[in-house]
Order: C-alpha cells, then structure tokens, then sequence
C-alpha cells in the first residue's frame, strides 16, 4: 500500500479589502510561485479578488496565510476560504 504524506488540495479564497488597483493579484502570484502552487487570481466586478490555487496543502495553507497576513499591497479586511479535493486543469499561476 502506498502511503501519500502530503495531500493535493484545491484553495479557493475570496479576498475583501482595498485589493484592486494595488498589485494585489501580482504579489499574490508572486507568493504563489515561490511556494509552487498552481492556479490564478482574478478580480471580481464587487471589488474582491478571487484566488484559486492547487498544489501540496501545507503550501496552500500557506498563501492563505500569506493573504491574511501583514505586508500585502493594498488593505486586507477578511478572507474567505473554502478547501476541496484538487481538481488539476491548471498550470502555473496567473493573473486573470
């Protein structure tokens, strides 16, 4: 039997604050590539960034922590987090 000590996981996370128009989306790709998950980042009409991101847990966990955390461009009032299995079909990390 083949035991798998870290999980694939799939992170969506909808970011509220003052986070379009400050490099939000680029700095959360850049946080993302260095910690070599996959997925993107959008911006949404109602002023949020959608951030979708795949890869080893501990690492989404992470960004997330990175998105809550002190030191993002812009103001970061809350996020939102939903966890599910990974789905695949994405590649890199992209600013939508």
């Amino acid at each position: 039997m083949r035991t798998n000590c870290s999980s694939s996981v799939r992170l969506t996370a909808w970011v509220v604050g003052r986070v379009q128009g400050v490099g939000f989306r680029w700095w959360t790709r850049s946080r993302a590539l260095e910690l070599g998950v996959v997925g993107f980042a959008r911006n949404l009409p109602d002023g949020r960034v959608l951030v979708v991101a795949e890869g080893d847990e501990n690492r989404c966990r992470e960004l997330l922590r990175f998105l809550t955390g002190e030191g993002t461009p812009g103001y970061v009032d809350h996020v939102v987090d939903q966890w599910g299995p990974a789905k695949g079909g994405l590649a890199g990390f992209v600013e939508q």
